[in-house]
């Protein structure tokens, strides 16, 4: 007895099995994309916030319009984060040159992502530094930078960027965990200590913070007071 006349079937059911692989894979990479537009006027939420509504821990976001958040607090965290975040397109080239150039292997091209970057790991990637995770994310920035105005680009990591250690995301939460008061009503070197603790909010604390976090938000309250018009692109409504 021979099997070899289902040969062709068993065949036909892997092709199936590897084309709907391939088009669920598609989807998920083209997902963001279609996603994007609609950011426009809807709060999106983070994958880590996902994540831990899933796994039932603990989320506060308080969503913020930036019209309703002090100035000083985008002014302060773009001179942090990303300062030129008004001048390039979602990727800061310059910035990577500069960042290739200083660094001694591999091992020190790390960071350095523009907030754009960051809205597009926040939005639809995952934590954690790999090419792939980095291949994804520089096309994603380039298309948000494209479809979002800047000043929509800042509302929106104002709202999903992680900013204490127990679940606290965006600013309003960060703001009143940290000095008991609205992001409203934040004053220079209350947003100077917030910024310092956005690379890890985890280990950093704005509440009681520690001479490193001090002498980073005193670098940041530096560069936000001699700045110039670096948030020009966020006070325009266009």
């Amino acid at each position: 007895m021979t099997f070899e006349p289902y040969e062709p079937s068993r065949r036909a059911g892997a092709a199936r099995l590897a084309r709907f692989f391939v088009l669920a894979v598609a989807a998920l990479v083209l997902l963001p994309y279609l996603l994007t537009p609609l950011y426009l006027v809807l709060r999106p939420v983070s994958t880590q916030m996902l994540w831990r509504y899933l796994t039932g821990e603990r989320v506060v976001r308080i969503y913020t319009p930036i019209r309703n958040v002090a100035p000083i607090v985008p002014l302060t965290v773009i001179a942090a984060e990303d300062a030129r975040f008004c001048s390039h397109s979602g990727i800061d080239f310059q910035g990577i040159r500069e960042a290739i150039d200083e660094a001694d292997d591999i091992e020190d091209l790390r960071g350095g992502s523009t907030i754009t970057q960051q809205v597009a790991k926040n939005l639809f990637l995952w934590n954690g530094r790999s090419f792939l995770r980095k291949a994804l994310e520089f096309p994603l920035a380039i298309w948000i930078d494209l479809i979002l105005p800047k000043r929509r680009i800042m509302e929106i990591y104002l709202n999903i960027a992680e900013w204490g250690p127990d679940g606290e995301f965006g600013v309003e939460a960060g703001a009143r965990r940290a000095f008991g008061h609205s992001s409203s009503n934040l004053v220079a070197h209350e947003a100077a200590l917030l910024a310092a603790v956005l690379p890890n909010p985890i280990v950093r604390n704005a509440r009681q913070p520690g001479p490193s976090v001090r002498r980073i938000a005193g670098i940041h309250l530096a560069r936000a007071a001699s700045s110039g018009p670096l948030d020009a692109c966020i006070r325009s409504r266009r």
